[in-house]
């Protein structure tokens, strides 16, 4: 592999980089790629601003991303948006997952979601995370790529793992996504889904030359 090929990824989230470094590690297994070098997070390599997620649906948001990483960085560049779709409520949060409670961070946006749906009887609490991920090249070639976990909503948040809304997705008949291992949540997970179609690229890219 050249010493030169990097991927960056069009986050400043911590967890998210530790998650899709994570996701990729089986992925890459055997090219020789060290991911701690060849995929690097946006903070690392610019100083340009975020970008407005002004999108109205994931691809959107994580083409934004993606395009801009891209521009402001000359290197590939890997994004993803991703939220909670609510059946009952339509489809949301949806793109506002992230800014559901106005700015309030995680923990705001999750109980104020459970204090919208205290009434909503158990039969009616299905809900998908779901997730647009995108490559964006210097040359000009994008692709996306989505995922999908559907799953029920839990009354209170149960579990230390994952970050979001993760603790109150019930994806299996006793475990919400934060009660899983990483391992068994990026097995499942519609981020992991929607990079593991992507893989391919990723891997082309950084095994070129």
């Amino acid at each position: 592999m050249s010493g030169a090929a990097r991927v960056v990824l069009a986050t400043r989230n911590a967890h998210k980089v530790v998650e899709l470094r994570e996701i990729l590690a089986d992925l890459v297994a055997g090219t020789g790629i060290d991911l701690d070098t060849a995929v690097v997070g946006i903070a690392d390599v610019s100083d340009a601003p975020d970008v407005v997620e002004s999108g109205v649906t994931f691809a959107e948001n994580s083409l934004l991303k993606a395009r801009a990483a891209c521009a402001a960085t000359g290197l590939p560049a890997l994004a993803d948006d991703s939220g909670l779709a609510v059946d009952v409520l339509g489809g949301s949060p949806g793109v506002f997952s992230a800014r559901w409670s106005g700015g309030g961070g995680d923990t705001a946006n999750l109980q104020l979601l459970l204090t919208q749906l205290a009434d909503v009887p158990d039969e009616h609490r299905a809900a998908s995370f779901v997730c647009a991920a995108s490559l964006v090249t210097p040359g000009g070639d994008e692709h996306v790529e989505h995922g999908r976990l559907s799953g029920t909503l839990e009354r209170a948040p149960r579990g230390s793992g994952g970050f979001g809304y993760d603790p109150i997705l019930r994806v299996d008949e006793h475990r919400t996504l934060a009660e899983l291992s990483p391992a068994e949540k990026n097995a499942i997970s519609h981020r992991g889904q929607a990079l593991r179609a992507l893989a391919p690229h990723v891997v082309a890219l950084l095994t070129a030359g």
